[in-house]
């Protein structure tokens, strides 16, 4: 697991292989369909000493809460932490609880609902497709993955794109139960629609996050 060196490296986008970031964590944060038969094969952290040092080591109460941190913040396709740190702070002042906010606020990235509907088979794709112009909120494109989602919004793959095969795969592939109760999403015609805001969300995070350690992390920094 990082160390808090290792975070300042992470600071930035990061453009290393996302399967390490699954060995890390022990998790799949990727979205790639073979990252767990690598984590069955490979169950130890990356690193030349990894295998050495066995599956994990024993976390200080600081490495613990920092692991919830990151984990949340790759899941979302790798957050900045001057943007993650800006949610977290707008969910700080909210007056619901923290945790919630801080989880709703994620959910309602562009890219995230990009992601959700099947357009895009991970957060990662999902924002190529929105910064290449593929994507059209209530009918005008929109090229920012962070565009924040309100009710009633309409989020579809514009006519000229629609031919894309990977888009077509995505669409044909998609299991419509997968969607959240709080989209609704027309196949046929590449369309979704933002019904309510997002409920709940802890209980379908593809893996599990501890958000308190999260907010007692922010607390003592």
């Amino acid at each position: 697991m990082q160390t808090a060196g290792e975070e300042e490296s992470l600071m930035g986008r990061y453009i290393g292989p996302w399967v390490k970031l699954d060995r890390r964590f022990g998790v799949v944060i990727s979205g790639k369909r073979s990252a767990p038969r690598i984590l069955q094969r490979r169950n130890f952290p990356p690193g030349q000493h990894g295998r050495l040092k066995g599956r994990r080591r024993k976390l200080s109460e600081y490495g613990l809460r920092l692991m919830e941190k990151q984990k949340l913040k790759y899941l979302y396709g790798g957050l900045r932490e001057k943007q993650f740190k800006r949610y977290f702070d707008i969910a700080a002042k909210a007056k619901e609880n923290t945790g919630d906010v801080l989880l709703q606020l994620l959910e309602r990235r562009l890219d995230n609902v990009v992601y959700r509907l099947g357009f895009a088979t991970t957060r990662r794709q999902a924002r190529q497709l929105i910064a290449h112009g593929h994507v059209l909120v209530n009918g005008r494109k929109v090229d920012v993955p962070g565009y924040e989602v309100e009710p009633g919004d309409i989020v579809e793959i514009k006519n000229s794109s629609r031919d894309i095969p990977f888009i077509k795969e995505n669409m044909e592939s998609i299991d419509p139960r997968s969607v959240p109760e709080w989209l609704e999403l027309d196949r046929d015609n590449f369309r979704g629609k933002v019904l309510k805001l997002p409920e709940n969300v802890i209980e379908y995070l593809e893996v599990p996050v501890n958000v308190q350690y999260i907010i007692e992390f922010y607390s003592k920094v």
